[in-house]
């Protein structure tokens, strides 16, 4: 019997930064993993790159545009049924206000408040390399 080849995504997310603090969102309750919390984002598209990708979908669920700064790190996670290649970058917002267009809610939050949320298993993996990076991440954020 031939297995199935998992399906394998691109999928980028944004740490966006601000204030000392990083932005949060929460998934819609009708989607996969609803209302877990995570770092913005979603799935590549054929033919744009990843930055690409990233500004489209941080507009199409927040309606802000974002400024990309630098990639940080990426990840690879195998949920039961697909793989993800989870590709981070650090971002401030450069015109608007976040909207709630394509999440259920949105928050600023610091380091300290991370573990009041319950994130998706892909994201918690990767608030322990943010914490690794806050200095970084504070100097970004204009702290």
């Amino acid at each position: 019997m031939e297995r199935l080849k998992t399906p394998h995504y691109q999928v980028t997310a944004a740490i966006i930064v601000g204030d000392g603090k990083i932005l949060i969102t929460q998934r819609p309750y009708h989607d996969a993993f609803g209302g877990l919390w995570e770092f913005p984002g979603g799935k590549q598209e054929q033919g744009e790159s990843l930055e690409q990708c990233l500004v489209r979908e941080i507009y199409e669920e927040l309606a802000v545009t974002i400024q990309i700064h630098e990639h940080l790190f990426s990840i690879t996670h195998r949920y039961e049924k697909v793989k993800i290649s989870l590709h981070f970058y650090l971002c401030t917002i450069r015109d608007g206000t976040p909207t709630c267009k394509e999440v259920q809610d949105w928050k600023w939050v610091d380091f300290s408040e991370m573990n009041r949320y319950e994130f998706t298993e892909a994201d918690r993996e990767v608030i322990e390399k943010l914490r690794e990076l806050k200095p970084n991440l504070q100097r970004a954020s204009g702290n």
